[in-house]
């Protein structure tokens, strides 16, 4: 593939999508971001690593107060999605990827190569994919997959003017309980479709 390209992945939890993008990534030799972002964003907004992971996809209440007070800091969270936007287009005009969540979809919306994919599954398999990976996370698996489910709409609907997982936000939404393998298959394929290339 000679064009530089971007795939972003926004998913349910549980879903697998993090390992989906990293597979699908690896089987278009391409690079793979997630948390691997933090380490750019720590460079990138002077902030040490430990700050950045622990503000890491949360939001603050408290930006359009602080967007009208000058004598008052952005919050940190703010500064830290600034930086991220920076590195994640900085990333996007380097080199052809796989990034996941972070609002990317957004953030390169002008981006000209641009394939955006949300990840989902049934709530049964995704308590089961958590209950696989993470044994001792909960006592109710259900109520923290939603948990976590809600953490990442209000991050994304705090940092856009969009709302998380809707349709019209995505080039194409996928439901990973088919398979992981079908999943990456099925992607892979329409990315070579898309931008040209072997799958």
């Amino acid at each position: 593939m000679d064009n530089k390209f971007v795939i972003t992945i926004g998913r349910e939890y549980g879903s697998g999508g993090r390992v989906i993008g990293q597979a699908v990534a690896e089987r278009l030799g391409i690079k793979f971001y997630d948390d691997e972002i933090i380490e750019l964003i720590s460079k990138e907004s002077g902030l040490s690593i430990e700050a950045v992971s622990k503000l890491d996809g949360t939001k603050t209440s408290s930006f359009l107060y602080n967007a009208f007070m000058s004598t008052q800091a952005i919050p940190l969270n703010d500064e830290i999605f600034l930086a991220q936007s920076r590195v994640i287009k900085e990333l996007a005009e380097k080199e052809s990827c796989v990034i996941v969540s972070r609002c990317a979809d957004y953030v390169l919306r002008d981006y000209k190569n641009l394939f955006n994919i949300f990840i989902y599954a049934p709530m049964e398999a995704r308590i089961e994919r958590t209950k696989s990976l993470y044994h001792d996370i909960a006592n109710n698996y259900e109520s923290y997959v939603k948990k976590m489910d809600k953490k990442r709409a209000d991050y994304y609907n705090y940092f856009t003017p969009k709302k998380w997982g809707e349709r019209c936000n995505y080039h194409m939404m996928i439901d990973s309980s088919v398979g992981i393998e079908n999943t990456v298959n099925m992607l892979a394929a329409m990315v070579c479709a898309l931008f040209g290339g072997e799958n």
